[in-house]
């Protein structure tokens, strides 16, 4: 993260005696990136974090990805998917590459203690609540949340409702989920006229209460996936302090730019990773030019592939298209895409527009993964032929 934040008690100094009541010494973990070169936390544990006393290989359920063949733009409809199992391991891989991969899940379960020691795990809350309870303590969150979790934080999903629907985009090229760093000074603050800065970000607030046992975590490494039993529970923190910890940011919050013309999506980026970026479509004025076309011109993706997550409001573009809430569309690179026929007609003259939207732009191809075959619409592929026929 790129602010200072501190939760329990620290020492005055790191890697100094830190001891309890009775004399007994905390244990001291750093929880780094980039090796010892980048944003660390350094979280003081009543129990050595590295006691394990088991280990057995988990089989990677994630399933295979296959080619966009023949290439074409696809409409995915994840409320098709199947209601059931927890954010970690009930996940249905849609989309990915070597530098990041796109899930769902709707999930009805609290989650297994889960590490991901790869990438960092970036998460919009569809729909729901939930505590992420981790290491660094409770970060409540619900719906219209984007929640990142930094490679290496030991953390859990504690559901609070029957049901929590969210979108994973999980930076898979051993990478980091970060702001851009546009809207950063060179020390990390968020500079005057971001669309979001450190009032809006929520952080853990307390730290958890945890009963002193064996305990199993889910480990994901370079190689795949390890259930470690620990001697100690994890979360036996006291207290930390740094840059490094899960926090939450409401789409809500964000505050979109506006022009006499219409802006390209990349004035919308809000978090950015190793080979894709992240785009927030929220409510905002139209383009106020008397002659503007208020919908977003065809264009083509000769760069990148583009996904859009329709999670809120009216999507005047796609009308007609079958698309609405929960739908993920993909253009690829060398598909020419745009609005709908007639759109553009009926966008002239609108004041606003009300959508909400999680846009994933990826600079690699992606592939189409297993859950694929129960969410596609097979007819999108058709829409802007069908609806110029319709027209007529």
């Amino acid at each position: 993260m790129v602010f200072y934040r501190r939760v329990g008690e620290v020492p005055g100094k790191r890697h100094t005696q830190f001891r309890d009541a009775d004399g007994r010494l905390y244990h001291e973990e750093m929880q780094g990136e980039e090796g010892f070169s980048w944003n660390q936390s350094f979280l003081y544990h009543r129990h050595p974090p590295t006691m394990i006393t088991a280990a057995e290989t988990v089989p990677d359920g994630g399933g295979e990805l296959r080619g966009n063949d023949p290439l074409l733009p696809r409409h995915l409809r994840t409320h098709e998917l199947k209601l059931g199992g927890d954010v970690v391991t009930g996940r249905k891989l849609l989309l990915g590459n070597a530098d990041v991969s796109i899930s769902y899940v709707a999930a009805d379960a609290d989650s297994p203690i889960y590490r991901n020691g790869v990438g960092d795990e970036l998460y919009y809350v569809e729909a729901g609540e939930a505590v992420l309870e981790s290491v660094h303590g409770a970060l409540a969150v619900g719906e219209g949340d984007y929640v990142v979790v930094p490679a290496a934080t030991t953390h859990r999903w504690a559901l609070r409702g029957p049901e929590l629907r969210v979108l994973v985009v999980v930076a898979e090229g051993a990478g980091h989920v970060r702001p851009p760093g546009r809207f950063l000074s060179p020390l990390g603050q968020f500079l005057d006229g971001s669309p979001y800065n450190e009032r809006d970000i929520r952080g853990p607030e307390r730290l958890l209460a945890v009963e002193d046992r064996e305990t199993e975590v889910l480990v994901r490494h370079r190689g795949g996936l390890v259930r470690y039993v620990y001697a100690h529970h994890p979360f036996d923190v006291v207290g930390w302090d740094g840059y490094n910890y899960p926090y939450a940011l409401s789409i809500r919050d964000y505050q979109p730019s506006t022009g006499s013309l219409h802006l390209p999506p990349p004035t919308y980026i809000t978090f950015e990773g190793p080979g894709f970026v992240v785009c927030s479509f929220v409510p905002r004025l139209f383009d106020y030019h008397p002659d503007a076309v208020p919908v977003p011109y065809n264009h083509s993706n000769v760069d990148s592939d583009e996904v859009l997550f329709y999670c809120g409001g009216d999507f005047m573009s796609r009308a007609g298209t079958g698309i609405g809430m929960g739908s993920i569309s993909l253009h690829p690179a060398g598909f020419i895409h745009g609005p709908q026929p007639g759109s553009a007609e009926k966008a002239i003259g609108a004041r606003r527009t009300e959508e909400y939207a999680v846009m994933i732009d990826t600079f690699q191809p992606l592939r189409l993964g297993e859950a694929v075959a129960d969410a596609e619409d097979p007819d999108y592929a058709w829409s802007w032929a069908r609806a110029e026929r319709g027209a007529g």
